[in-house]
């Protein structure tokens, strides 16, 4: 087996944009909606059905026995039900008896009755747009005419999980939102939804690319943000487990066990995934739809050599290339210097992430307790594997072991020195 094979990225997760950058809403901070301008040649973007098959054929031909498609936009539900079901049946005629996992990022605008028993019945997991309470939601989250979506957005909310569908919560955190931490959190957790992903907001202004926008979040301010959120989700611990779940702290978790952390923000290198737009388009990642990022398309070329070209394996790369502060930095191991994005902001910051400052504030504040989870994790970890042993070696077998026999749990010593102990 040659190096390059061995080394091969696995193609068990893909993100697609259905609908392209097309949306139902006109929220000020969406950063998707100019992507418009890379396919003029129509105004309204939809994704084929000869796609969507070649999409899913390639994905479940070539993936493992799990594999995780994330529906985005835009505003996939723009597709229709049919749309959706139409992905069911493709993945299951092109499935070699795989677990399955399908993630739906809506704005909860168009969800209704039929829409949640889909979505109940095919276990999507649901991430529904929703910033808190109507004063923070409606600041930004509008629809085209101005109004306000907060109540409609509520409504959905309440639907699907009465509907037993998996929601979670994408806040994305702005100027105004970054002020009530508590308030967001609360509100989430009254309304029943306990798994929640916090997105700091940083764009361009649109006069002038070299400032940011007025809505995007500072620095500091969402360094404290992140503090005052973790003493609220520690706060909410039961026997020293957590009872909500929070994106970022869960993937930092990762990190401090030595695990692989699930949000690519938090890993070492990027290009761990591609991103296919509504024509077949296939780019290195949502943040970067344009064309220096272009790795094909789907009706002419195989995702899993797209995901392992030379160019996606650049992309991938510029991740290591950190600003001397990182390098020098004992958080490093934690964060890799965050999202390739937020360092490309402004170019004097020399691969500086814009949220060094908010990181530095929240590790400073968070490392001790975060110590000690991850020792009482590991703790357990090995708890449970020798209560695993024990129980496999007090299974009958059609002969007692020896003691001097090697154990039957598999770790080559013998068993009166290992499960014959207990």
């Amino acid at each position: 087996m040659s190096e390059q094979i061995k080394n091969a990225k696995a193609l068990d997760s893909v993100l697609i944009k259905p609908a392209g950058p097309d949306c139902n809403l006109s929220c000020s901070y969406c950063f998707y909606l100019e992507k418009s301008n890379l396919f003029s040649e129509s105004s309204k973007h939809r994704m084929s059905e000869d796609v969507l098959e070649a999409i899913v054929k390639q994905v479940m031909t070539r993936a493992g026995e799990n594999v995780s498609f994330g529906w985005q936009g835009g505003e996939p539900t723009l597709m229709g039900l049919p749309f959706f079901e139409k992905v069911i049946e493709y993945q299951k005629q092109y499935g070699k008896r795989q677990i399955v996992g399908n993630g739906l990022q809506t704005n909860g605008i168009l969800i209704d009755k039929q829409w949640a028993h889909f979505l109940d019945s095919n276990k999507f997991l649901v991430g529904l747009s929703l910033d808190g309470p109507e004063h923070i939601h409606n600041r930004y989250r509008v629809n085209r005419s101005g109004q306000s979506t907060w109540t409609r957005v509520v409504d959905s909310a309440k639907l699907m999980l009465d509907k037993g569908v998996a929601v979670n919560a994408l806040t994305v955190v702005n100027d105004y939102s970054v002020q009530f931490p508590q308030d967001i959190y609360e509100f989430h957790k009254e309304l029943g939804l306990t798994f929640m992903q916090f997105i700091p907001c940083l764009e361009p202004d649109d006069d002038n690319p070299e400032r940011t926008a007025s809505f995007s979040v500072s620095s500091e301010e969402y360094g404290d943000f992140l503090c005052r959120l973790f003493d609220l989700w520690i706060a909410d611990f039961e026997y020293g487990t957590p009872t909500t779940s929070v994106r970022f702290f869960d993937s930092v978790f990762y990190n401090y066990v030595g695990l692989t952390a699930p949000d690519c923000t938090l890993l070492p290198e990027c290009g761990v995934y591609v991103v296919i737009e509504h024509n077949g388009n296939v780019y290195s990642c949502d943040f970067f739809v344009e064309p220096a990022w272009y790795l094909g398309n789907v009706m002419q070329a195989e995702l899993s050599e797209m995901l392992n070209s030379e160019l996606q394996k650049k992309f991938g790369k510029t991740k290591r290339k950190l600003h001397d502060q990182c390098s020098n930095c004992q958080w490093l191991k934690y964060c890799w210097g965050g999202c390739i994005k937020d360092r490309n902001h402004n170019p004097l910051d020399n691969n500086l992430t814009y949220f060094c400052h908010s990181y530095q504030k929240f590790f400073e504040h968070a490392d001790t307790r975060l110590r000690q989870l991850a020792q009482n994790w590991q703790r357990q970890q090995i708890e449970s594997a020798h209560k695993q042993a024990a129980n496999v070696s007090g299974k009958k077998s059609e002969h007692k072991i020896g003691r001097n026999e090697s154990c039957s749990c598999g770790s080559g010593i013998k068993y009166k020195n290992c499960c014959g102990v207990y």
